[in-house]
């Protein structure tokens, strides 16, 4: 597999030229070998999306690795979880309520660590996925600012499956038109826009996109 990561990540990188987004290897649906290969390959960022694998994974991996990677969390994150994804990940990804995110802020506090999160947004508000409408985000901005022991380092969001590529525009259009009037109204910074999977990456560098979520196209042999 891993002349076939090497040559989809030289691929993915072309197609991207001249932007230079942080690739995020999502290995969620591969254990710890592929972590190994994409690591080889280059990356150093990994995206897990259920906490007790990953966290196993995790451990699994060479300390060499492990020392030097940085680690992604980008499902669905139950509060009941929070105290074991605070503990082994870089970056939440996927913080979709002020519930969870007072969560996420009581465990970094007890433990002392300033945890990264990305806020979700639900744009197309779409009823099968999580994450914040725009009339919330604004709402809730004010008090997601104040928690203690996050950093707020931007937003995240994933376009509807199957979107065309009018839709990808829209949607990217609109989140990066809220995070500026975010960074305009509660007058803060918001560095990265998570956004662009395998089958969107190309548009939403377009946008901005400063970390992209890549599995499928990084992993799968190209036939």
């Amino acid at each position: 597999m891993e002349d076939t990561v090497k040559q989809n990540l030289l691929q993915i990188q072309e197609d991207i030229a001249p932007y230079k987004p942080n690739i995020i290897a999502v290995t969620k649906y591969f254990d710890e070998s592929a972590i190994i290969e994409a690591y080889n390959a280059g990356l150093r960022d990994f995206a897990e999306s259920r906490v007790i694998e990953a966290v196993a994974k995790i451990n699994n991996l060479p300390a060499e690795i492990r020392d030097n990677s940085k680690f992604h969390f980008i499902g669905h994150l139950q509060t009941n979880k929070v105290k074991k994804a605070v503990g082994a990940f870089d970056y939440i990804h996927s913080v979709d309520s002020v519930k969870l995110a007072k969560a996420i802020s009581d465990e970094a506090q007890n433990i002392g660590k300033i945890q990264n999160v990305l806020l979700e947004l639900n744009i197309a508000e779409e009823e099968q996925k999580y994450g914040f409408s725009e009339n919330e985000i604004f709402n809730e901005f004010i008090y997601l600012k104040e928690l203690p022991n996050l950093n707020i380092a931007g937003l995240m969001c994933m376009t509807p499956l199957g979107a065309s590529e009018r839709t990808q525009d829209e949607v990217f259009s609109e989140i990066v038109s809220l995070k500026k009037r975010l960074e305009e109204k509660f007058e803060c910074q918001l560095k990265e826009l998570s956004m662009g999977m395998s089958q969107d990456y190309k548009e939403a560098v377009k946008y901005g996109a400063t970390m992209l979520r890549i599995g499928r196209k990084l992993f799968n042999k190209v036939r």
